[in-house]
């Protein structure tokens, strides 16, 4: 477990980056403390859509307990066909001070998480890392989960060595043109590549785990499979074994399910069949992957529902 804490030098590095903000590579230049607002429709608050314990997760990561989860608002990608659509397509949640925050990630670990996980953290790191350090400071010792969409900055990933304790990036697109289609940037594939490279320089090529099977140091890079698109999914497994490692263990994901943007699309608009999950599967293992993490295929609506008490209920059966 990392106990390493950031200097406040490197807080004020990260807080520059929002001046003309470069935290991910649309670089979009604003001065988001002036409350200039790029694609991701962010200034420098924090904005939490919710806070709970996760069991829909890896089980390295979700546990017996849950992940502590921090969903927080907006993504600097914005995928047409998100399945947290309700929260990453707008500012959506409560308004927080880094104190506050802080005050959420203490009370998920004493509700018993086994980790604190920062979904799409990117456009929020700077105020994130300030609330981590509030919570360290407390007494917070619990792995600190990376969960990002992999269209990161090389250079910012790189400022957070000896702060993140697990990776837990996707790596979506293996083309530019479905990269462009889908998320509206060409240059996915390079940046995924990089960041997650770096990514693996810190944290190493494998998952470490406790007695208890719960991961404490390490990555998984996650794969949704799309629809109708598998030639995408070899694509990525292609770059991941070329350039990257065979070693970095692998969950492919076959929980895609359409959005209300996307239920009538030609080919995104119904599940992942069982024989194109298994397709992508056996070519995973053709390719000689080490490690992999695999999920049922089935006709279920796995779209969150964020304005409810429980927005992942079909947890409760167990992770898709």
């Amino acid at each position: 477990m990392n106990q390493v804490r950031i200097t406040g030098n490197e807080r004020d590095d990260l807080r520059k980056a929002l001046l003309s903000c470069r935290l991910c590579p649309r670089q979009c230049g604003v001065n988001r403390a002036a409350g200039e607002k790029g694609i991701c429709g962010l200034d420098d608050g924090i904005i939490l859509a919710r806070a709970l314990p996760h069991h829909g997760e890896e089980p390295p990561i979700s546990g017996t307990r849950g992940a502590g989860t921090l969903f927080l608002s907006s993504c600097n990608l914005r995928c047409r066909f998100c399945q947290n659509h309700q929260i990453s397509h707008g500012v959506h949640g409560k308004t927080l001070t880094p104190l506050e925050l802080a005050r959420h990630i203490l009370a998920l670990e004493n509700q018993g998480c086994h980790n604190i996980e920062a979904v799409t953290p990117t456009p929020q790191l700077p105020q994130l890392i300030d609330s981590l350090q509030l919570a360290w400071d407390a007494g917070l010792t619990l792995p600190f989960v990376y969960n990002c969409g992999g269209y990161e900055n090389p250079g910012i990933i790189r400022m957070l060595d000896g702060l993140v304790d697990i990776y837990l990036p996707d790596f979506k697109y293996g083309n530019e043109e479905n990269a462009h289609e889908w998320s509206g940037v060409r240059d996915y594939p390079r940046f995924a590549l990089e960041s997650i490279r770096e990514m693996m320089n810190q944290v190493g090529p494998d998952l470490e785990l406790d007695d208890g099977g719960i991961a404490t140091r390490g990555m998984i890079i996650r794969h949704l499979i799309l629809p109708g698109h598998i030639e995408n999914s070899i694509q990525v497994l292609s770059l991941i074994r070329d350039h990257l490692s065979r070693g970095i263990p692998l969950s492919l994901m076959s929980q895609y399910t359409p959005s209300p943007a996307m239920k009538d699309h030609p080919s995104l608009g119904r599940r992942v069949t069982r024989e194109e999950y298994e397709n992508v599967v056996n070519r995973a293992l053709d390719m000689r992957f080490e490690q992999l993490f695999v999920q049922e295929v089935d006709d279920r609506n796995l779209c969150p529902d964020f304005s409810a008490e429980a927005p992942f209920q079909w947890t409760q059966e167990g992770p898709p």
